[in-house]
């Protein structure tokens, strides 16, 4: 007994020993031989396991054969993506072939310190082209656009992608059924083509059939109906199931929607469920800001999603603001309450009644006040929105020491033009957006009314894979007409300075200045902003920037005396959009300014 127990350790140490032998990893290069084709050599080394695990997994003699076998067969797949059929890749290792019988031995007795050379040599062959497409069981009259023709290089990618571009034009048609197989491709090598055929199953032609709603706890569903564009007896379309989703979710009542057809066609026609999932009615959130010169602002909102079951918001919020700031004399609050009707006599159309109450001491001036608003907003187009409404504005502004008593009547009309694809972090697209603001002093100094004229504009042009490099450009330009400089409160004149116009620059203090050193404020300002938003990595980036602007004691913009600012940023990268820390200095120091001003947020300056 004991023997056999001696015998079958030593059996087991050998074994141990031979397995370690074995398993030393093997350190390797990998040399692609040109191919004349740079997406083609990109493309291979993108795919290469020999290149991905090389440093994270240094393989046995056996996995490098292995990897090297698996990166023949992937090459082979890459040289037939980009329309090299008869093309192929050889790989052989210290001159070796992957086939040979002694390629084993010998990477199992090479030196520690020595590196095997593994070379890829390609022979693309000849480039395909396509032949003949052909469509078969395509309904009558219906125009097939499959986005590939006769002629064209024989890539997959594009050969692939029709079938599904063939199934989604036929679903928008009205034929919610249909489907389309994979592509069946027939190479000739005489002339080097690629014959490709697709065959159609398209099923019934069928409309929209009862609309239903799964998964409602409080929202009315005939609201619901009457909301979404969609409707019982048209035509079927994918699109406008995804259209109807989409404005469900826009209500903000839902955390998810889900359009359902159902499985097959009753009476020519195809009923829709919507399950959806029902926000939380009430949420409370939090909010917070710093900058030098105006200080810390910290609040806090409550909201109730879905008053009357119609999708309307009531939102209460609380906010203290000049906490602190170069710019401010005293600390401030703002208390507003927000109402929102959606589809208010119209779809689409939303009703917004406010009220608020504030206080704010800055430099320029300090009022108290209680302003009362109703806003109907409406989209012209997706992308293009109007809102108009009247305001009722009651405060007593205080400057240099003289305070007055204002009573104002306004009337502000907006249009904004909006293309970007993001609120917090937009890196491509155009925002751009103008405000009449008519407005009549019913009490106050000098009752003349006049009108506050105002445009914005911003716009992001992406500079790198995956938007990691944005230019970001925003302007601001502003006229009041109707009359003179202290003939408009001072709360209402336009200002610049600080986050939002010129950076560096204490909040209001470019423009005219009282005898004190004090900001006026003018009837005219212009701005702007020029960044670049540099990713450095995925969750942190850099954004270097220039600002300039000025504000006139006239109407008449793009006089005065310019001022720049230039700075840099820190940004963080969240999943609800980046925290943002700028330091900007002003190029030229003016009196009540300083050297240089921090400003701290969430989202991107504009």
């Amino acid at each position: 007994m004991h023997r056999r127990i001696k015998f079958l350790l030593c059996l087991c140490l050998v074994l141990s020993g031979t397995a370690a032998q074995g398993a030393d990893p093997v350190k390797y290069n990998v040399n692609f031989v040109p191919s004349g084709s740079k997406q083609l050599d990109n493309l291979m080394k993108q795919t290469s396991a020999l290149i991905s695990l090389d440093k994270k997994l240094p393989p046995a003699p056996f996995a490098l054969i292995g990897r090297a076998r698996t990166d023949e067969k992937q090459f082979t797949t890459v040289l037939h993506s980009l329309g090299y059929d008869d093309g192929r890749a050889t790989i052989t290792v210290d001159g070796m072939s992957l086939n040979d019988p002694a390629l084993l031995d010998h990477l199992n007795q090479l030196p520690d310190a020595s590196q095997a050379k593994v070379r890829v040599t390609t022979e693309k062959g000849p480039l395909f082209k396509l032949g003949q497409v052909s469509i078969n069981g395509l309904p009558p009259g219906f125009k097939a656009r499959p986005g590939i023709r006769a002629g064209q290089t024989a890539e997959a990618a594009p050969v692939l992608a029709a079938s599904a571009k063939l199934t989604a034009a036929l679903r928008n048609a009205g034929y919610a059924f249909a489907n389309v197989s994979p592509p069946y491709a027939v190479a000739n090598q005489a002339n080097h083509t690629l014959v490709v055929t697709y065959t159609v199953s398209s099923g019934p032609h069928v409309d929209i059939g009862p609309i239903g709603f799964a998964g409602l706890k409080r929202t009315d569903p005939n609201f619901l109906r009457r909301h979404i564009s969609l409707r019982p007896g048209q035509p079927y379309s994918d699109t406008a199931l995804q259209d109807a989703r989409n404005s469900l979710l826009g209500l903000g009542v839902f955390s998810s929607v889900t359009p359902v057809p159902a499985d097959k066609a009753t009476n020519g026609e195809v009923p829709v469920a919507f399950h959806v999932v029902e926000q939380k009615r009430h949420a409370v959130s939090l909010s917070g800001a710093y900058a030098t010169d105006t200080g810390f602002t910290i609040g806090t909102s409550w909201e109730d999603r879905n008053v009357f079951r119609h999708a309307e918001t009531l939102t209460i919020s609380v906010a203290a603001n000049g906490l602190g700031g170069t710019g401010t004399t005293a600390p401030g609050y703002d208390l507003k309450a927000i109402f929102a009707k959606p589809d208010y006599y119209a779809r689409g159309q939303t009703l917004s009644l406010s009220a608020e109450a504030l206080k704010e001491s800055l430099n320029a001036y300090s009022r108290t006040g209680f302003i009362l608003g109703a806003l109907l907003s409406r989209p012209i187009t997706k992308t293009t929105t109007i809102s108009y409404g009247p305001s009722f504005i009651s405060e007593r502004v205080d400057q240099e020491s003289v305070t007055r008593t204002y009573v104002l009547l306004q009337f502000p009309i907006n249009f904004t033009w909006n293309t970007t694809n993001s609120l917090l972090e937009p890196t491509k697209g155009h925002m751009i957006s103008a405000t009449i603001t008519p407005t009549y002093p019913v009490v106050g100094n000098r009752h003349s009314p006049f009108v506050i004229l105002l445009g914005t504009g911003s716009v992001y042009f992406p500079v790198e894979r995956k938007a990691w490099g944005v230019i970001a450009l925003h302007g601001v330009v502003g006229s009041i007409q109707g009359t003179t400089q202290f003939g408009v409160p001072p709360d209402q004149r336009l200002y610049a300075g600080g986050s939002g116009t010129v950076r560096g620059y204490a909040y209001q203090t470019i423009g005219p200045l009282f005898p004190n050193d004090k900001p006026e404020g003018g009837l005219a300002t212009d701005a702007i902003n020029l960044e670049f938003r540099q990713h450095i990595t995925k969750s942190i980036g850099v954004v270097p920037f220039i600002d300039a602007g000025q504000v006139s004691a006239g109407s008449a913009p793009f006089r005065g005396k310019l001022r720049v600012g230039v700075g840099l940023g820190l940004r963080y990268y969240t999943s609800i959009g980046p925290i943002r820390a700028d330091i900007a200095v002003p190029l030229k120091r003016i009196p009540g300014g300083g050297g240089f001003a921090l400003y701290l947020g969430l989202g991107e300056a504009f």
